[in-house]
C-alpha cells in the first residue's frame, strides 16, 4: 500500500485494485485494514475492531485514494465531515459508450437489488443518491468522465451509469468483463477535506495507475 500522507492524525493511502478494505467473508486477511495494522499499529481500537481506522471505503477493485483515521478524534471528525458532506471525492471512470449530455448530474436512488441481493440497483424509494458528471474524452465510443459524489452510497457511480445503459468498462456485475481489462475501469484520483486537528484543508490527487492508462491508451 502506498502512503501519500500522513502525520500522528491520518494517513491518506493509494490503494491498489483488487485489495479489500476490511476483513469479510472470503477474505478474512490480505486486506487493507490488516496492512495498516501491521504499518500503524495504533489504530488497533479506532472507530470498531473489524473496522479500525475506516472512515470511507472503496470497493474492492475500485483503486485511489483513501483517508483512515489514527485515533478516536480524528475518526469522528473525518466521519462528521463525510456526514456534513464536506469532503470532496473525484472520480475518474471509463464508461461504455457516449454519455449524453456531457455533463450532468444523476439523482436516482439506491438499495439492494430485489432480484440479485448480492448487487445494488436503482429502487424507487432507495436511499437518496446523487452523483455529478462531466466527459472529458470520448476514446473509440467510450466515455472518460470526471465524477464527484454528493453521497457515498455502496457501488453508486458503478449503479448510476449502468442505470444510464453506461456501465463501466470492465464491470462484470453491473455490465460486462473486457479483453482489456480485468477489473472495471473506477480510480479514486482527487481526494480533498480538514484536518481534523487543525482544520486546515488537505487536497490530494494521484494519477491513473498503470492498468487503466494501458487500457485508454489502446482505445485511443
Amino acid at each position: 500500500v502506498s502512503v501519500v500522507y500522513q502525520d500522528q492524525s491520518l494517513v491518506v493511502i493509494d490503494k491498489p485494485a483488487g485489495l479489500p478494505v476490511h476483513p469479510g467473508p472470503g477474505h478474512p486477511d490480505q486486506t487493507l485494514v490488516n496492512g495498516l495494522l501491521a504499518r500503524c499499529p495504533d489504530i488497533q481500537e479506532v472507530g470498531g475492531a473489524i473496522r479500525p481506522g475506516i472512515v470511507h471505503r472503496l470497493d474492492k477493485d475500485t483503486s485511489g485514494l483513501m483517508m483512515v483515521a489514527k485515533n478516536h478524534h480524528a475518526h469522528q471528525e473525518l466521519s462528521n465531515q463525510i456526514k456534513n458532506r464536506q469532503v470532496s471525492k473525484g472520480y475518474l471512470a471509463l464508461a461504455t459508450g457516449t454519455v449524453t449530455p456531457d455533463s450532468g448530474l444523476i439523482d436516482q436512488p439506491i438499495a439492494r437489488d430485489p432480484r440479485h441481493r448480492k448487487r445494488m440497483a436503482v429502487v424507487p424509494g432507495g436511499r437518496e443518491s446523487r452523483t455529478r458528471y462531466k466527459v472529458l474524452e470520448i476514446p473509440a465510443g467510450h466515455s472518460l468522465l470526471g465524477l464527484n459524489l454528493e453521497t457515498g452510497r455502496t457501488h453508486q457511480i458503478r449503479v448510476h451509469l449502468a442505470h444510464l445503459g453506461h456501465p463501466l468498462l470492465g464491470d462484470g456485475v453491473y455490465g460486462r468483463t473486457s479483453p482489456l481489462l480485468d477489473r472495471h475501469f473506477l480510480h479514486a484520483f482527487h481526494l480533498e477535506f480538514k484536518h481534523p486537528v487543525t482544520g486546515e484543508p488537505l487536497d490530494f490527487k494521484i494519477d491513473l495507475p498503470a492498468d487503466l492508462t494501458q487500457a485508454i491508451d489502446a482505445l485511443r
